[in-house]
């Protein structure tokens, strides 16, 4: 039995409650957000339209680095706009690769043009992990079956 190759979907993520705000939102709002629930982006979404994402990273560089009141500043303001996408059904390599290319640790999940969900690259070594793990003792039942 050859191994299975895993995808976003179910693989990297499954059940997720992705949080979206609106444009119009204020940066502290999210943020605080942010650290109780222990992520490290949000969604920007107007009419189930994903029109942006928020990451720590951009709080680190768009807020604190220039001096930015977080409590008057938007996060239209400060999104990463139109941000690159990936296809639930599409593969975890896939993903990693994309992120190590591009420098992202956070990736919107579309599924026919709609939000999903936002995989993480914690999300995706967790789920090559698993990976490495199945098929290790794939190869260990074939060696011993012979």
């Amino acid at each position: 039995m050859l191994p299975t190759e895993r995808t976003i979907v179910p693989h990297a993520i499954h059940g997720q409650d992705t949080v979206t705000f609106a444009r119009d939102i204020k940066v502290r709002e999210a943020v605080q957000l942010m650290a109780k629930r222990r992520i490290g982006a949000v969604m920007v979404v107007e009419d189930d339209k994903l029109l942006g994402i928020f990451t720590e990273r951009d709080a680190m560089v768009r807020i604190v680095a220039e001096s930015r009141d977080p409590d008057t500043t938007t996060l239209g303001e400060v999104m990463t706009a139109s941000p690159q996408t990936i296809e639930a059904s599409d593969s975890v390599i896939m993903a990693l690769e994309m992120m190590n290319k591009r420098g992202f640790r956070h990736l919107p999940v579309v599924e026919g043009g709609k939000l999903v969900g936002i995989v993480s690259i914690r999300d995706l070594y967790r789920t090559v992990k698993e990976q490495m793990d199945d098929d290790i003792l794939l190869l260990a039942e074939t060696l011993i079956q012979g």
